[in-house]
């Protein structure tokens, strides 16, 4: 077993202050909460040592993600554990436009799974009058869930990770390359191993701007200002609204919404 990259003893509001530049009062009770404190200062981790994580661990920790709820209990979420050498390196070839990707050791691939209840439906003898934009939303939400969870828990045992939704990029080449049949789909794929030095904190948008009371606040141009300088620091990149601005000016996508309806998702 690899040494994991450990967290030191800062404590939870010097942690979300570093965060989002600002830090509520935080009980006392919870300043040196160990795990508030390491999901408060977690990090995308894309700098991983060599080895991946044993196999049994993987599994491990996928039951414990998938202890996480689900929408009514339907458990419309699955999680596909990457072991085959030969599908991880076709996997690294289809994301190879992250090139930190071909570095990374482990993959997972946590998946919406609507077909199994359309399954029982059949096995019960009972319709499926649910046949609409819901049915995509709960499984992709259930899928969701089950990432965080599976993160959480590996960062927990000394894991870094990385979510990967570039991988919604080639929703066809992935169906085929793990048999996916209809109604199940890959919502994100991440990376694990262990990792090579501590992830940084990324700043996040004000508090203000995002923790809302009773009513929503909309966001004002000067908050998002305000964030840009923070995050910018003395770097000589672009603010991060301008970078996330020029991003979403180019179209990406666009035959995302056919897959779904061609694997049986109804959108309507």
């Amino acid at each position: 077993m690899q040494a994991a990259v450990t967290m030191d003893d800062t404590g939870l509001e010097t942690l979300i202050c570093e965060r989002f530049g600002e830090a509520p009062e935080v009980p006392e009770s919870l300043k040196k909460n160990i795990g508030l404190c390491r999901m408060a200062g977690r990090g995308s981790c894309r700098s991983f040592l060599p080895g991946a994580p044993d196999k049994a661990v993987l599994k491990t920790l996928a039951a414990v993600a998938l202890a996480a709820p689900s929408k009514s209990d339907l458990q419309q979420r699955d999680i596909l554990l990457v072991q085959d050498a030969h599908k991880t390196a076709q996997l690294k070839d289809l994301l190879k436009a992250q090139e930190w990707i071909a570095g990374a050791p482990a993959f997972v691939v946590f998946l919406a799974d609507n077909r199994r209840q359309r399954q029982i439906q059949d096995w019960h003898a009972q319709p499926f009058p649910n046949d609409h934009l819901d049915a995509f939303f709960n499984a992709s939400l259930d899928a969701g869930i089950a990432l965080n969870a599976f993160m959480t828990a590996a960062e927990a045992t000394g894991l870094g990770c990385c979510p990967i939704s570039t991988i919604r990029n080639h929703m066809s080449e992935v169906r085929d390359l793990f048999g996916l049949p209809d109604h199940v789909f890959a919502v994100a794929a991440m990376a694990v191993g262990h990792p090579a030095e501590r992830p940084r904190i990324s700043p996040r948008l004000s508090l203000e701007t995002t923790v809302h009371s009773d009513v929503y606040r909309d966001t004002n141009w000067p908050d998002v200002a305000e964030y840009d300088a923070r995050r910018r620091g003395n770097s000589d990149a672009p603010a991060w609204s301008e970078a996330k601005a020029q991003m979403y000016s180019k179209t990406q996508r666009t035959g995302f919404g056919d897959f779904i309806r061609r694997i049986g998702f109804r959108t309507d």
